[in-house]
């Protein structure tokens, strides 16, 4: 069956359980998971960050203007990871 973000997969039952969705091929599990992302990604102020999660976000961004040099760029990240993979 077809996926797009107008047509999403639906099965002929009214419910569909995750282990339903463990039944379909690995494409089409992996098309599943890009819809719900896309879905949630669609709504973000539908998910509410907790007073914890706030904390560490200031906490972060506070280091980070304290210390704008701290850290690495990301294409030396990239390479360290890739380099770990070999």
């Amino acid at each position: 069956m077809p996926w797009g973000r107008q047509q999403a997969y639906v099965p002929a039952m009214s419910k569909f359980s995750a282990a339903d969705a463990l039944t379909l091929p690995v494409p089409e599990r992996l098309q599943l998971v890009e819809e719900i992302w896309n879905s949630i990604a669609d709504a973000p102020d539908a998910l509410e960050l907790t007073e914890e999660d706030k904390r560490l976000i200031d906490e972060r961004l506070l280091a980070r203007r304290r210390n704008p040099d701290a850290g690495s760029p990301w294409e030396e990240v990239s390479a360290r990871i890739t380099a770990r993979r070999k």
